[in-house]
């Protein structure tokens, strides 16, 4: 684990043009991208039980982060929540504490990572990590949504080319730097 983190923005930004969070958001997302160049990237697919409004705002979010994706050429890797709940703590109703003392145990971290927001993303790179292990080990098709950056830039019209988890190559035996979002 490099770097972990999540973006707070303040209410009067948000209700001052919601475009500008989006923005804040993207911006982050290319720095960040950037910075640690990432092979991948990891996001947490969009719990539909929640309410239409809050749904409708993660999938502006999500849009922004397939966006930064697309435009780094990064291969985009979707988990539903329990599924990352199951792969890091076992269990798929985890809640926010338990999650976050497991991806403390499991990145060996001194400190409980805070907020619950940055464990979950870091949760989610782990979560591909081990997919992406037993993928490797046994010579199986990704399961999850995988979002290729060629594909997603004609979709989306846009040309050209967070943080998780790097580590070094992408040969059999050394996994890929992961960037993820929640």
């Amino acid at each position: 684990m490099l770097h972990y983190g999540a973006l707070s923005v303040a209410a009067r930004r948000r209700k001052e043009f919601a475009g500008a969070t989006l923005q804040d958001v993207h911006a982050l997302l290319c720095r960040l991208i950037e910075e640690f160049a990432p092979d991948a990237m990891a996001v947490e697919n969009i719990f539909t039980a929640l309410n239409m409004r809050t749904a409708l705002r993660l999938a502006e979010v999500r849009g922004v982060v397939l966006l930064a994706a697309a435009q780094h050429d990064l291969e985009v890797h979707s988990y539903a929540p329990r599924e990352v709940k199951a792969s890091v703590a076992g269990y798929g109703h985890a809640d926010k504490r338990q999650m976050q003392t497991m991806v403390r145990a499991l990145l060996s971290m001194t400190e409980t990572p805070e907020p619950a927001d940055a464990a979950d993303a870091l949760a989610v790179a782990l979560c591909h990590l081990q997919a992406e292990q037993v993928r490797r080990r046994f010579g199986l098709p990704h399961q999850n949504t995988v979002i290729r950056p060629r594909a997603l830039s004609a979709a989306a019209g846009v040309t050209g080319r967070t943080t998780g988890i790097r580590t070094s190559g992408t040969t059999r035996n050394k996994l890929p730097r992961i960037l993820s979002t929640r």
